[in-house]
Formats: structure tokens, sequence, C-alpha cells
């Protein structure tokens, strides 16, 4: 008995990944189109942090020196090809937010998969952080760069080298996916009621 192969078009089978994978991305993402509170941001962002303190030797030394810090403690990526993140954080100066922050950015090349991370983006110096706070949409790599720094092993970093004006984590990765950076990465403000 001869088998019989389903023959399916090329346009068709792309457009069945593209809907099996927003059907996987939206299973594996729950509460991403939802735009949090501000009280439920500044819940996530807390919690974020302790776990940034908890990961980081050092961590609440390296913040009390920063002149600021946004932090987004959900940042979901999801790729195919063309891929696209999205998250929402605050922006906190003397540990006090002064104002809620979206990140977004899209790409194309090799990537497959889905990530949820946390992302925070400290300012060292107050010329970086006034020139953000005055722009109307940063993009990380254009506005100003971020210099991503890795956490050594036991959570070190070693903050003696960082000259930096504006310095990026990446912690609390959940998911694999290939390519981090924050390059190209845009940063919008946000209104949120308090």
């Amino acid at each position: 008995m001869k088998h019989l192969l389903l023959k399916i078009p090329k346009a068709l089978t792309g457009a069945m990944l593209i809907v099996i994978f927003a059907v996987v991305f939206n299973i594996l993402s729950p509460g991403l189109s939802h735009a949090a509170t501000a009280r439920e941001l500044e819940v996530s962002v807390d919690v974020a942090l302790e776990k940034f303190y908890e990961e980081v030797q050092d961590g609440k030394e390296f913040i009390s020196k920063a002149k600021g810090y946004l932090l987004f403690p959900r940042v979901i990526k999801a790729g195919l090809g063309i891929g696209g993140e999205h998250g929402e954080g605050a922006l906190r100066i003397r540990g006090k937010t002064v104002d809620y922050y979206s990140t977004t950015s899209a790409s194309v090349g090799f990537q497959l998969g889905v990530q949820q991370k946390s992302v925070l983006v400290v300012f060292m110096t107050k010329s970086s952080l006034k020139k953000f706070r005055n722009s109307s949409g940063w993009k990380a790599g254009v506005d100003g760069s971020v210099a991503l720094i890795d956490i050594g092993a036991g959570g070190s970093i070693d903050t003696a080298n960082i000259k930096a004006p504006i310095v990026g984590f990446v912690y609390g990765q959940k998911g694999l996916m290939y390519n981090l950076t924050l390059e190209g990465s845009k940063f919008k403000k946000l209104k949120k009621e308090k």
C-alpha cells in the first residue's frame, strides 16, 4: 500500500506556522496583552528588585550609587524568524517611582522560542538620566549606549570596572532564546494612574 503524503503549499505552511506560533505564545505568556495598573507594576518591580539583590552580590550597594534605575520585571520575547519583545516597568530615583515606561523591540533573523526575563537599566550619571527623561522615545544604541553587564559566578559583578554611564542587567530568565541584547530596544513613557 502506498502512503499518501499531503502536499501543503509553502505559503500555507508559513501561515500555519504563524498561527501555531501565535497560539503557543498566548498559552506561554498569559496576561501579556493586559496592561498592568500602577499598583500591580509597583508590586512587580519590588519583587524583581529583591530578586536582583538575591542574584547579584553587592546589588544593593550598586543600586545605591545609581542616579536612577528603570526596572522591567517581566519582558516577554518571542520569535520564529521574526521576533519581538515587550514589557512595562518603572523609573525610580532615590527609590521612589517617578514615571512608568514600556520597552519594545523587534528583530529579524535566527530566533525560535519564547522567553521571559527581567531587565534593569541603571543610570550612573545625572546627565544620562536627564537625557533619558527628556526624550520623547529613547532607543538603546541610538540615543544612548547601554553596557550589558554579565553576572559572574556566585552572582558577582566587578563594580570597580563599570565606567559606562548606563548599564543594563538581564536576569531571571525563563525559557531559552538565542541573542541576548538591549540594542534597538525602544523605551516610551506611559501614563498610569497612581
